[in-house]
């Protein structure tokens, strides 16, 4: 007798059908976030560029699409146990905000080195933030503690299929707007927004690449895609806080990026800080550093796409005024 039908493996444990699922959920919910486009930037990149500006998403990322899509789907009881999260930033301020609107207790467990400006606005929707030191302490094994102690849900910040399948939404929309893209550029940490894109990409638009972005400090992903074995760095000193996860998610984000990403590219610290510049200043959008990864391959030159029809998740604008000012001060 052969193997079963119905046994599901990591690779494809999320399909298109759920990342439209998840924009069914999200309609009306999430910001529908524009699509802005630049005659100097398509001139200074040889290629037709259209970002995707989740910096105008509900807490200024994409986080919210993925929280939300899945803390909706918890049931009535675990609702009232509450919800338990572990982030740097983003996918806490995302997490928090989703329990605020719908009733729903959140703790975070938080570094304490966080940016101020993402912790401020976790405490401001409500959310009980636990604080750790990165260097002593691991922040899912912490988690999963609490959880076991006082019943929480965990919602882990990427691995986990409905945060993923919600990321995937603003691929969606990106193509649902913007016909025949050669290139999605995505930007990736632990692989939730990067994995769901791809499965968006490759059901609505076959032919268009997919790659991700790291920075060559967190290259962890770049290095598990080209040998097929999890990569780990810990606590990478880049400026873009929202990569410095370990590795990509074990269970979902590696298996279905391998599946369904065509490459992986880094960029260096002196690339983002430009990217964050030539964002501020000629195009006048805030972009926080991991936020602008896609955009900086552009302007490096690390992915070359002379004449094509380039797609850019610019996935977040959470920057302190400090590293704004450092980098806006800093020359290029």
């Amino acid at each position: 007798m052969g193997a079963s039908t119905d046994v599901t493996t990591p690779a494809d444990s999320v399909t298109f059908a759920n990342i439209e699922d998840a924009a069914l959920r999200l309609d009306g919910i999430a910001n529908r976030t524009p699509v802005m486009t630049s005659r100097t930037l398509d001139a200074l990149t040889s290629a037709q560029v259209f970002l995707k500006c989740e910096n105008f998403q509900r807490v200024g990322a994409f986080k919210f699409r993925g929280a939300y899509n899945a803390i909706s789907r918890l049931s009535d009881a675990e609702k009232r146990r509450g919800v338990i999260t572990y982030s740097s930033g983003n996918h806490a301020q995302a997490v928090a905000l989703v329990g605020r609107l719908l009733g729903v207790r959140t703790v975070i467990v938080m570094p304490e080195n966080a940016p101020a400006i993402k912790r401020a606005a976790t405490e401001g929707y409500g959310a009980q933030i636990v604080y750790y030191n990165p260097d002593e302490s691991d922040r899912k094994s912490l988690a999963e503690t609490l959880a076991d102690e006082q019943g929480f849900t965990v919602l882990p910040p990427y691995d986990h299929p409905h945060v993923l399948a919600g990321q995937g939404t603003a691929a969606l929309e990106l193509l649902q707007d913007v016909s025949n893209l050669d290139l999605l550029l995505v930007c990736c940490g632990g692989g939730g927004l990067l994995s769901g894109c791809a499965i968006a990409t490759k059901g609505m638009s076959p032919a268009t690449q997919v790659i991700g972005i790291e920075p060559e400090l967190a290259d962890d992903g770049a290095r598990s895609f080209r040998t097929g074995q999890l990569h780990a760095v810990y606590n990478p000193p880049t400026i873009a806080d929202g990569t410095r996860t370990p590795s990509l998610g074990p269970d979902y984000t590696f298996p279905l990026i391998l599946r369904y990403v065509d490459d992986m590219r880094t960029v260096s610290e002196a690339a983002i800080k430009e990217a964050v510049r030539f964002a501020f200043y000629r195009l006048k959008l805030v972009v926080e550093p991991s936020g602008a990864l896609g955009l900086a391959a552009r302007l490096s030159r690390a992915v070359v796409a002379n004449g094509q029809r380039v797609g850019v998740i610019v996935s977040g604008g959470n920057i302190d005024a400090e590293v704004m000012t450092l980098i806006l001060n800093e020359a290029g």
